[in-house]
């Protein structure tokens, strides 16, 4: 049995980590003051300034570059500058964020914790309708209807177990960072239960991560929206990714029979440590490349079609610096984990035990949990952000590149 020294050290982590960022929430439809949660995690993690996820510490230089992708970045623009339009001052107020502000980094998976801006539920219809234009413009057809699906889901959530303070489907909080602008950055986060989104724009480029997905339950058994389901997908490739391997390959790739409690970079976890495992990509055929590519397009493919296409051509340039990891068993009722890891992208997804369902039963497929990220300093477009500070200084509104940023105007 495959027992790595490293494993329970992180499992006891992660318990302390996914315990100590939980506080309770008074009032879910207004700006709450963010006391950081038992253990403080939120606190401790925002005093490290953020270097990324990386394999030892060290960030690897290089790896991203300010540049033009030919895709238009109008429709984001514009449909946020429609969201803020339709606030009032006072809402705008807590809604709107600097571009390099904190409120970047503090977000949270579960339920109880408070979140800034403006919530669906403190929404009008007209308000709601906005938000969800910044939402399509931004995904997908399919991220969109994933994203609402989960909604959904922690509104079925809300109705099975009764608590309607704590879960429910408008409990999702919005926030814009920065000016929308077609040259200077900016962003907007959505932030609740099972689903987190951070979008960056500068430009022609977006970075979409961290993006948290989960749920409990992941099937609708009851009521309206009985027979709703999400990541069937994410569990379906990621099975046939490893039954594509041969046994001496799977001997490499999984490297723990029993899988992890829950995914290792969730919220506060902004510069955590991990080293590749698993099977690196040059050891796979084509044609499992190509299964293992098509799994990493499965989380891609939230973001807006032309975006998603910029971001595989990232990955594949890294390819042959990608590991498949897998915990846990392979048959069609198996809770497992696994990960994709590359220079340039992490994603991690994992069967977890229940927490407002059948708690103490055990790990289960009804509880799932999905993140993706880009390592190396790059979520939140941190990185590019960086780039474009070092480039430019802003003098009365306009850019000056910072060789001449300080000479006299003439």
């Amino acid at each position: 049995m495959k027992s790595p020294v490293a494993w329970p050290l992180c499992i006891i982590l992660i318990g302390v980590v996914g315990f100590a960022a939980t506080t309770i929430v008074v009032d879910a439809t207004q700006r709450g003051q963010r006391g950081g949660g038992r253990g403080n995690a939120e606190a401790t993690a925002l005093a490290e300034p953020l270097r990324g996820v990386t394999t030892d510490g060290h960030v690897v230089p290089g790896l991203y570059a300010v540049e033009a992708t030919g895709v238009s970045t109008a429709p984001m623009k514009a449909a946020a500058e429609a969201f803020l339009a339709s606030l009032s001052n006072e809402q705008r107020a807590i809604t709107q964020y600097a571009v390099d502000d904190d409120e970047w980094r503090k977000w949270q998976n579960v339920h109880r914790y408070e979140r800034q801006g403006m919530s669906r539920r403190a929404m009008t219809s007209a308000q709601e309708d906005a938000a969800f234009g910044l939402l399509r413009a931004s995904l997908s057809a399919t991220g969109f209807e994933k994203a609402r699906d989960i909604m959904i889901l922690n509104g079925v959530l809300a109705d099975m177990v009764e608590n309607h303070d704590e879960y429910g489907e408008d409990l999702y909080f919005f926030t814009v960072m920065g000016t929308p602008s077609s040259t200077e950055p900016w962003g907007w986060q959505l932030d609740g239960h099972h689903l987190v989104i951070n979008y960056f724009v500068l430009g022609e480029q977006v970075v979409m991560t961290p993006t948290f997905m989960g749920s409990e339950p992941v099937l609708a058994d009851r009521g309206v929206h009985t027979g709703l389901r999400v990541f069937g997908p994410e569990e379906a490739k990621g099975l046939a990714m490893i039954r594509a391997l041969t046994p001496d390959q799977q001997a490499v790739a999984i490297v723990a029979d029993e899988p992890i409690r829950q995914v290792l970079t969730a919220a506060f976890r902004d510069n955590f440590e991990l080293r590749y495992e698993g099977i690196r990509a040059t050891a796979l055929t084509t044609v499992q490349q190509e299964a293992l590519l098509e799994l990493v397009n499965e989380y891609v493919r939230n973001m807006d079609n032309g975006h998603a296409g910029v971001r595989m051509e990232e990955i594949m340039d890294h390819l042959d610096d990608t590991y498949f990891a897998w915990m846990g068993g392979t048959s069609n009722d198996s809770v497992f984990y696994y990960r994709v890891h590359s220079p340039v992208v992490l994603i991690e997804f994992d069967h977890q035990g229940g927490i407002a369902l059948n708690r103490g039963e055990g790990m289960a497929r009804n509880h799932i949990h999905t993140v993706i990220r880009t390592p190396n300093g790059n979520d939140y477009g941190k990185d590019l952000l960086r780039q474009h500070h070092e480039e430019f200084d802003h003098v009365d509104g306009m850019h000056v590149p910072r060789a001449t940023a300080r000479s006299p105007r003439r």
